[in-house]
């Protein structure tokens, strides 16, 4: 054995005591601070797991007010286990403990089924009501829309196929005979001609409903154009069968499933326009205060809006192919659009509500 090994070997084992004094000095200091401030651990690990199991009425009172105060104890104690590098199995302890009290003391309060009976009871139409402006500007945007493709198509019938795509289009062309278009209308939608354009023209509203809102930073702008475009389509349509002298027939058929998919659009629109407003003209609120307050605002009213689309897609599943006729379809239009306005516009429900006004 050289000079150099049996200096090494010598080296390594006067080492070994102090790893090991090492070792007990970091153990012994994370029993201390452990046992420190163990009680408030354990205290407020017994007040937040009987708080998660929903016995919030069997706490006492001095615990409730000794929660926020616990918790910030905890907290800090794993702020100091952090910079310490105590033992894994105290950072993991600690960690969970405060997640699970984050939840407790800054967590929502209300459930699911809470949230959704405030959403109904009152927080959507609210929120409708909160974006009056822009549904009437949506509105104006889309009669004008309809009226554009009308006008268009009346003056030069090639915009019929720039406005309404092939695949939507399918049979019902400028051309075709009334008794071709009449048999899209009446008779054929359970062997598969209107269901499918009414699938596609569902597709279609639906994709418009969510552009005309995500485009809404821009001023609003697009949410407009968008708009217009696909009102745009609608009109050459109804100029179609008003040519075969079906537009009645086609606005009832329209209708069932209509007055609630296109509401839906005009309310996507508006939310979109919303934000957009709120962009360009924030008035004494700074612009992000201004925005997410409408951000909000509109978000409710987007989520509101996917479940009119759900309702649009049951009537033009189940109630649009059981009505075979003009009168009954009307029926079924006009009374979702009368429920709609009624709820939205008349409908005050509780003052607990979901979201901003």
């Amino acid at each position: 054995m050289n000079a150099a090994t049996h200096s090494a070997m010598h080296s390594g084992t006067s080492r070994l005591p102090e790893a090991v004094s090492a070792i007990e000095s970091a153990a012994l200091r994370s029993d201390r601070f452990r046992l420190e401030r163990e009680a408030d651990w354990q205290r407020l690990e017994a007040i937040v797991t009987r708080m998660e199991k929903g016995r919030l009425r069997r706490l006492p009172d001095e615990d409730l007010l000794a929660l926020p105060g616990l918790y910030r104890t905890v907290a800090s104690s794993l702020s100091i286990a952090r910079e310490t590098s105590l033992d894994a199995a105290t950072l993991a302890y600690l960690e969970a403990l405060v997640q699970r009290a984050w939840f407790v003391v800054y967590g929502p309060r209300s459930s699911l089924w809470d949230w959704l009976r405030g959403f109904l009871g009152g927080g959507w139409s609210a929120a409708v009501r909160g974006i009056w402006p822009d549904i009437l500007i949506a509105f104006a945007v889309m009669v004008a829309g309809t009226a554009v493709g009308w006008l268009l198509v009346a003056q030069d019938v090639n915009w019929y196929h720039a406005l309404v795509g092939g695949d939507m289009a399918g049979g019902r062309v400028p051309g075709a005979t009334p008794e071709v278009l009449r048999r899209t209308l009446f008779g054929e939608s359970e062997r598969g001609g209107m269901s499918l354009f009414a699938t596609q023209l569902f597709s279609n509203n639906s994709q418009v409903s969510i552009l005309a809102f995500a485009l809404g930073f821009a001023f609003g702008i697009p949410s407009l154009l968008l708009l217009v475009h696909n009102m745009a389509m609608l009109g050459a349509m109804l100029w179609l069968y008003h040519g075969a002298g079906l537009l009645v027939d086609f606005a009832g058929w329209l209708a069932v499933h209509g007055t609630t998919e296109l509401f839906a659009i005009m309310l996507a629109g508006a939310a979109g326009l919303h934000i957009g407003r709120a962009l360009a003209f924030p008035g004494d609120r700074p612009v992000l205060q201004a925005t997410a307050e409408a951000g909000r605002r509109a978000a409710l009213v987007m989520t509101g809006v996917v479940l009119m689309l759900v309702v649009a897609a049951l009537l033009e599943g189940f109630a649009r192919q059981l009505v075979d006729q003009t009168f009954g379809r009307f029926v079924i239009g006009g009374f979702m659009l009368a429920l709609w306005c009624a709820y939205f516009f008349a409908f005050r429900g509780n003052r607990r509500q979901v979201g901003p006004a």
